[in-house]
């Protein structure tokens, strides 16, 4: 196969005229100097082997050198890998991974290619088969839970708080949740946090110090600080002097029942949990990403900067935060009718 061809350590001439190389021998040399590319635009060393993990996989699969990969190989390798059962984001990345190092031989090796394999290189990768981004084909297509809804659940959060058997932990799970709505945090963020990382004297209402936000494009944990908007701060003030104390004492935010970091799985456990509890339809539920993004959607419809709904998410391309953003179904209308009374109320405004 192929792929085994990876693993050859490139020492082949450049082709001479009449005497074509190994196949195998130069793919491990486009390969070479495709990661040596990568190091110089900046990936990590991390970020580089994965890569050429998944593409030798793929490339084993197809059972040809790159250049003769054709359409319908791709069909059927990424047929293969949704038949065994890999997530659409998998698949994605393994159509990726070739698609770079195809375009790498079009941009650096075509001319080689073709005088040495009589190829001409032609992307496999279309409008038919390529990988649809994970918010088209998955559950997080469906749009995030409206602002009522997302203020009834916190309603029934409230509730518990004052009538349930272990107050600590309910209040707990109710500034946890309100954190990761209004701060638009990770869940893995969010259990991340320590107590030290709560300012409320920074900035007009506080501030969160996101120590260990998402790494992006092989990068270390990138820190960014997040407001405290929509009186959260006060949410968190009560939860620090009537909560916290309550807990496990260690320095975690939202601990554990033994004193230490909550799973980001305990915290999507503990959603669909209290979901349960409240008696919510299965169409009504949400996970802890969700809450991410009705923070995005929300402040956007009432009229706060996608750019600084950008900078609060932690995202690395604008780009990322337009997809997060799912206005209701009247978004047009409602801004139209504030548009033309903001025009009304100037026009009748005395000269």
């Amino acid at each position: 196969m192929v792929g085994r061809g990876l693993h050859v350590v490139a020492s082949a001439e450049l082709p001479v005229p009449g005497a074509p190389p190994d196949p195998l021998v130069y793919q491990a040399s486009c390969i070479e100097a495709y990661q040596a590319s990568q190091t110089a635009r900046g990936f990590s060393p991390l970020t580089i082997g994965n890569g050429a993990g998944t593409l030798e996989r793929f490339l084993d699969a197809c059972g040809c050198p790159a250049w003769e990969v054709t359409c319908e190989d791709v069909d059927r390798v990424v047929g293969q890998l949704a038949a065994a059962g890999m997530s659409a984001s998998t698949r994605r990345g393994y159509v990726s991974a070739f698609k770079g190092f195809f375009a790498f031989l079009a941009a650096r090796k075509a001319a080689e290619i073709e005088a040495c394999f009589g190829v001409r290189l032609a992307d496999p990768v279309d409008e038919f088969n390529a990988a649809r981004h994970v918010g088209a084909d998955s559950p997080q297509s469906r749009p995030p839970p409206t602002a009522a809804r997302v203020e009834g659940f916190f309603a029934f959060l409230r509730q518990r708080v004052a009538t349930a058997r272990v107050f600590a932990a309910a209040g707990r799970d109710y500034a946890l949740y309100r954190t990761l709505y209004h701060a638009g945090l990770r869940a893995e963020e969010a259990v991340a946090l320590d107590v030290a990382d709560l300012h409320f004297d920074r900035g007009p209402f506080g501030k969160i110090h996101v120590r260990f936000g998402k790494a992006a494009r092989g990068s270390g944990p990138r820190p960014r600080w997040v407001p405290m908007l929509d009186q959260l701060d006060l949410i968190l003030r009560w939860y620090l002097q009537d909560v916290r104390p309550r807990l496990p004492a260690g320095a975690a935010a939202f601990p554990d029942p033994d004193g230490g970091r909550l799973h980001r799985g305990s915290v999507r456990n503990r959603l669909a949990h209290l979901l349960e509890l409240e008696g919510a339809d299965r169409a009504d539920r949400f996970s802890p990403h969700a809450l991410r993004r009705a923070c995005a959607t929300h402040n956007y419809e009432r009229g706060v900067d996608l750019v600084a709904i950008q900078q609060m998410l932690g995202h690395w391309q604008i780009g990322t935060t337009m997809r997060y953003v799912s206005p209701s179904s009247t978004f047009v209308e409602d801004a139209y009718r504030k548009a033309v009374s903001a025009v009304l109320a100037d026009l009748e405004e005395p000269l």
